[in-house]
């Protein structure tokens, strides 16, 4: 005899989560009444809470919130900000250019993060198989080149020579490791793999800002597609703020090249039907 289905209880399975606890009067998030934290934690703490399930130690938070605020903005040539520019030029409102905007942020811009943390972890685990750290960066670096191709997530940039960013945010993991905040594996495993750049191509490779932010966010134990995730947090705001600035030059339907710089032609000569 088939059992009779409760349907209240089936809802209720449907979408059951351990995030937040809604009823009349009440709404409790990882178990804290909301209105203790509103005005009491900050947004990264927020995030981590929402993410984590429990909050961070505030040393923790400092280095977390160090790496949002680093990957907030590159400039209208970063191509999820010129496309927030673009389709608010089109019409959209702000939430349609963001929505758009943050769509580009995939595994080639917007994914070196991500990509980094995993190359990270996967020379810590030849380490804890028994490599020697050398020989683990080495094995690592030359599996990913080999399933992935030439182009290292995290290390080389085409505009900074030094990425400012990363040297900051290297300098606060350094502070962290001697306060005990952080363990340092995954900074050294990261300078391993600078100087075995250096090594091979004769010249300087630093670490960027996602090179920077990935150490940030592995030390910090989160998982590599997270930080994807909380790097799409932070240029949120880099995106918002372009396209509510675009908002006020009442430009129509402004395309990649200024309209006075013409694209080139590779087709075909003119030609007409028979």
């Amino acid at each position: 005899m088939t059992q009779a289905i409760d349907a209240t209880a089936l809802a209720a399975d449907y979408w059951s989560t351990s995030i937040i606890d809604i009823h009349p009067g009440s709404i409790k998030v990882r178990g804290y009444p909301i209105q203790e934290l509103i005005g009491t934690i900050g947004f990264p703490q927020m995030i981590w809470l929402m993410l984590r399930g429990e909050l961070p130690e505030a040393a923790q938070a400092h280095l977390f919130e160090a790496a949002l605020v680093a990957s907030v903005d590159h400039g209208p040539h970063a191509p999820s900000i010129a496309i927030s520019r673009m389709a608010t030029s089109c019409g959209l409102p702000l939430n349609g250019a963001m929505a758009s905007a943050l769509n580009a942020l995939d595994d080639v811009h917007g994914g070196a993060g991500q990509q980094a943390v995993e190359l990270y972890e996967s020379i810590a685990q030849l380490m804890d198989a028994g490599a020697a750290e050398s020989a683990a960066v080495e094995q690592g670096v030359d599996a990913f080149i080999a399933a992935h191709g030439k182009y290292l997530p995290g290390f080389g940039h085409r505009f900074h020579p030094v990425d400012p960013r990363a040297t900051r945010l290297l300098a606060l993991v350094d502070e962290s490791v001697l306060e005990k905040t952080i363990h340092g594996r995954y900074a050294a495993i990261a300078r391993g793999i600078e100087a075995l750049l250096k090594q091979r191509k004769n010249k300087p490779v630093p670490m960027n800002i996602d090179g920077a932010t990935a150490v940030i966010y592995a030390e910090l134990g989160f998982a590599p597609e997270l930080a994807r995730g909380v790097f799409c947090l932070s240029r949120a705001v880099g995106i918002l703020s372009h396209a509510w600035e675009q908002r006020g030059r009442n430009e129509r339907n402004k395309g990649p090249m200024p309209r006075q710089m013409s694209y080139r032609y590779t087709g075909h000569g003119e030609r007409h039907l028979p």
